[in-house]
């Protein structure tokens, strides 16, 4: 016997699921959402945000999480703390466990627990997240115009962002610890024929260095043992992101690389009355104006769905 029912569950708060709870609250869906293991999601670890809509001034990420929630509660969706650790969708309604044992019965449920970049684990990488250390160049590149910034990674997504980089930043280093790019001939061309990209072939990153303002630099070792520092104001990685899909328990139907495979210009996904909203679903893309689109997207689609329109 289920605690709880609720029309529509949405599980996450990121920028897609606090969408996707104003625009279902103003359908009259009462929708209930679950925060999740980091309320407001990954934006809560930018400082600065100048390039989402609305904001001429600029915010920040945990200030832009905190008036979407605020708009989303205005509108009548109830947000509460707490994890979602598994849910069952073999029938409908559909089944979510929470992290305390307590369980909801939901209609429609919008997934939309986004996915966590990877980080190499080091104690000084996550001192200086979010004063230098960074894992979405497009979101925070053009705070280092003319600046000296490193990139880790030597696949399509680190060519991407050290090029994109290139056309803001004075230097960039490629940090690379094979002795190849492991990207497309095509990226791997564009990255060489850009004059201010350095690429440093089996280097790891020790430590990255840094004082009370930021970033100052990043101590590297080559495969010989030898040691090289280098001086940086920003240290972007861009070695993948993990989609957090584990709670799902293999029920949607997921790509490659994890991620939740939706229809085509919808947010439907495998199983009928459960859709994908944000950076869960987004391999390409991952912005939070995005992210809020989907959001949108997904609660209209739940709303047609709970209307019988398809």
């Amino acid at each position: 016997m289920a605690n709880e029912k609720t029309k529509i569950l949405i599980i996450g708060s990121g920028p897609a699921g606090y969408t996707a709870a104003i625009y279902a609250s103003r359908a009259n869906l009462s929708p209930l959402l679950y925060e999740g293991i980091e309320p407001g999601g990954q934006l809560t670890t930018t400082t600065e945000i100048e390039n989402f809509p609305g904001y001429p001034d600029g915010t920040t990420g945990t200030s832009l999480m905190e008036d979407l929630k605020k708009q989303a509660v205005r509108l009548g969706a109830d947000v509460r703390a707490g994890i979602i650790t598994s849910v069952d969708f073999s029938s409908r309604p559909f089944k979510a466990t929470l992290d305390g044992g307590s369980t909801i019965e939901a209609d429609a449920v919008i997934v939309a627990t986004g996915a966590a970049a990877r980080y190499l684990g080091l104690e000084s990488e996550m001192k200086y997240r979010g004063m230098g250390v960074s894992a979405c160049a497009t979101c925070d590149g053009f705070f280092y115009r003319k600046k000296d910034v490193a990139v880790v990674g030597g696949g399509d997504t680190a060519c991407e962002e050290a090029t994109y980089l290139a056309t803001l930043c004075r230097k960039v280093y490629m940090i690379v610890r094979k002795d190849y790019l492991r990207a497309s001939k095509a990226m791997q061309d564009r990255v060489f024929a850009t004059p201010n990209i350095e690429v440093l072939f089996e280097h790891n990153t020790k430590e990255v260095l840094g004082d009370d303002d930021g970033v100052t630099g990043a101590l590297l070792v080559k495969a010989d043992g030898s040691e090289r520092k280098i001086d940086i104001d920003g240290f972007f990685l861009a070695i993948g992101h993990t989609p957090n899909t584990k709670m799902l328990g293999g029920q949607l139907e997921l790509d490659a690389e994890g991620y939740i495979k939706v229809e085509p210009g919808t947010s439907k996904t495998s199983v009928k009355g459960v859709f994908a909203a944000g950076d869960v679903k987004d391999p390409r893309y991952r912005q939070a104006i995005t992210a809020a689109g989907s959001g949108c997207i997904a609660a209209l689609d739940a709303e047609r769905f709970l209307n019988g329109v398809e």
